[in-house]
């Protein structure tokens, strides 16, 4: 750039006698021509300057072409890269805050027992219709999640609505620290109720969410709109989790199997999701668009239990549209479901008991056998008027026939749970991850986790319940157990694992050679929320307008780059050659000059210049 500045900064200096060129250069770069020399810089021909001006010309042609075609090529690498380099790095790097191209989101998750706010961020998208926003985590600078949890559950507030507002802050205040300010009128909140808010009447529910609708947009100048709260259903809690697993899984980065073609892109086979937690199970995966039903009752169902969605920035395209199937069981969770058998054998135990005049259980000398229960492992259930003494015997498979009723199974085609409604599954063609209880069962215990293998777990399972409650104790207490693993998980081991393999096999008819079932705790050492499904569907459609700047960017090239490469290149080229013109026409100018002075100076007419003499006496005529 400093020889633009020079070129701009370059003066002619015509004197009478002497054509002196000078500049900011160094004082040993001034240069000065007389009269006797510039004469012969004169003589080339019209047609040899021009050939010069073409040579010039050439040559800074060349220079467009070698320079600014590497910074080009460098400005792309280095706009590649960057994404290469997001989308590499993993969720444990300091997020960089000081970076213009990030933008930011926020998600509340308003749950029964709490609510946690997530803050998400991602890079600005490179144009391509077919990728999706690449969200992740935020991370401080001390690389930990930007989360932070309050408790009570915000249904707690019922009776006071109006506090709802102030309930929330300390979760919006402790986000917007982390957010650069400047960027908090472009970044969406969102604030999603649910199990907790579920149960309780809509008149109570739409208080609550009336004092936040009006109260945050007042306090925080985040992108809130009264859409952004809401109570969602479980279905859309399904959805969103299924999607935030195969987002992190890579799902739904689709494969060009020719590049520079206009063929189909490939879409890659998405995971299921088992889900068991304390009180409820959940499945959901994908399913085909053609799905047969056994009856027109079957059909309506089935309009309650299948999601389809469009995933993608355009909602003219379909790379991205999605069928899922989702259902929550409630009570079918490990906790809930032991609970229920507990009050089953108290129930049937008192009946059992009055009509044959036993009192099996209801001491410690006399308990009633469980085989739901470690070996020798003495339990009691059941309230104080009505508390029943237990003593395991820990035969898995006698466990699993007894827990076979609790699954509420029917003789209807297609149906798991209850008789709900569930599509064929293409079990030769499928990948599942299991989570939460599925992956409990199998490895704070049993040490499984992972790949499942049906013979090997049920072998494992039927061993631990098998074997003496004091030999476990020892080795519980000898750490060869998970480290989060407790008494009361070694108490229930054997009902959980015996509950865990009927609703997997039995309930959702997983057949027991399936060998594409994953247990897991984390996804690739995350954490996966439904927050994170919940922040890329509602913000999937951001994308368009770096998409509408991509296309007219590829109408007009040469905008490519940004101002400041513009600036580095194609101005001082347009300096250049001004300047160059500008010398050209001035040395045209003296040229003709010099012409007309030489045609006039005949040697009859300047004698007295040749020797030095005086200028001749005019005669005046008056």
């Amino acid at each position: 750039m400093w020889v633009g500045h020079a070129l701009l900064r370059l003066f002619l200096h015509l004197s009478v006698d002497r054509i002196s060129f000078s500049c900011l250069f160094p004082a040993s770069w001034h240069f000065s021509l007389s009269p006797q020399v510039l004469p012969r810089l004169l003589v080339p021909s019209l047609r040899q300057l021009l050939l010069i001006g073409l040579l010039l010309c050439l040559i800074g042609l060349l220079y467009l072409l070698l320079v600014t075609g590497k910074g080009h090529a460098s400005w792309i690498r280095e706009e590649n890269h960057f994404h290469r380099h997001l989308a590499r790095v993993t969720d444990v790097d300091a997020t960089d805050t000081s970076n213009p191209n990030l933008n930011y989101g926020l998600v509340v998750d308003c749950g029964s027992s709490g609510s946690r706010v997530f803050v998400y961020c991602w890079p600005r998208h490179n144009g391509n219709p077919h990728e999706l926003l690449d969200i992740r985590q935020m991370r401080d600078q001390n690389r930990k999640p930007v989360v932070m949890k309050i408790k009570p559950g915000i249904s707690e507030l019922a009776k006071t609505p109006d506090k709802a507002s102030d309930y929330i802050y300390p979760l919006l205040s402790f986000a917007a620290q982390h957010i650069p300010k400047n960027k908090h009128q472009e970044t969406p909140l969102y604030i999603l109720c649910t199990a907790g808010m579920r149960i309780l009447p809509e008149s109570q529910q739409e208080a609550l969410l009336e004092d936040l609708r009006t109260d945050i947009p007042v306090h925080f100048n985040f992108l809130f709109s009264d859409s952004h709260v809401e109570v969602i259903s479980g279905k859309q809690e399904g959805v969103y989790a299924w999607i935030g697993i195969n987002f992190v899984l890579g799902r739904f980065n689709h494969v060009n199997p020719r590049r520079h073609t206009q063929e189909a892109l490939v879409r890659k086979r998405t995971a299921g999701v088992l889900d068991m937690g304390g009180v409820s199970t959940q499945i959901a995966y994908e399913v085909p668009k053609t799905v047969s039903f056994a009856s027109p009752q079957q059909e309506e169902v089935a309009k309650n239990l299948l999601a389809e969605f469009n995933l993608g920035c355009d909602a003219h395209r379909t790379d991205h549209v999605y069928r899922v199937y989702v259902s929550t069981f409630l009570g079918f969770g490990g906790n809930a479901a032991r609970q229920r058998y507990e009050e089953s054998l108290i129930k049937n135990t008192a009946t059992r008991n009055k009509l044959l005049g036993q009192h099996i259980g209801e001491t410690a000398e006399s308990p009633l056998l469980d085989p739901c229960l470690p070996a020798d492992l003495q339990d009691e259930i059941g309230p104080s008027t009505q508390k029943l003494y237990l003593r395991g015997t820990g035969d898995f498979d006698q466990c699993r026939q007894i827990l076979q009723p609790f699954l509420n199974r029917t003789n209807e085609t297609q149906t798991s749970l209850s008789g709900i409604y569930q599509p064929a599954i293409d079990f030769s063609n499928s990948q599942f991850y299991g989570f939460s209880e599925f992956y409990y069962c199998t490895e704070d215990v049993l040490r499984m986790g992972g790949d499942y293998n049906a013979t090997k777990y049920a072998q494992a399972a039927k061993s631990y319940c098998a074997t003496q409650w004091k030999t476990l104790k020892e080795r519980f207490d000898s750490g060869l157990y998970a480290s989060h693993a407790d008494l009361h998980r070694l108490k229930y081991q054997c009902f959980k694992s015996a509950w865990m393999f009927e609703v997997l096999h039995s309930g959702f008819s997983f057949p027991t050679n399936y060998k594409n079932l994953k247990t897991a705790l984390l996804v690739y050492d995350k954490e996966v929320q439904w927050t994170l499904g919940a922040i890329l569907y509602r913000t999937r459609y951001l994308p368009l307008r770096d998409i509408q700047q991509e296309s007219l960017k590829g109408i007009h090239s040469h905008w490519r780059h940004s101002f400041s490469f513009v600036n580095n290149h194609y101005l001082f080229l347009a300096c250049f050659f001004i300047v160059l013109l500008s010398i050209m026409l001035y040395l045209l100018r003296l040229r003709r000059i010099h012409r007309r002075t030489a045609q006039r100076c005949t040697p009859s007419s300047v004698p007295w210049l040749e020797k030095g003499l005086g200028s001749p006496t005019l005669p005046i005529n008056l």
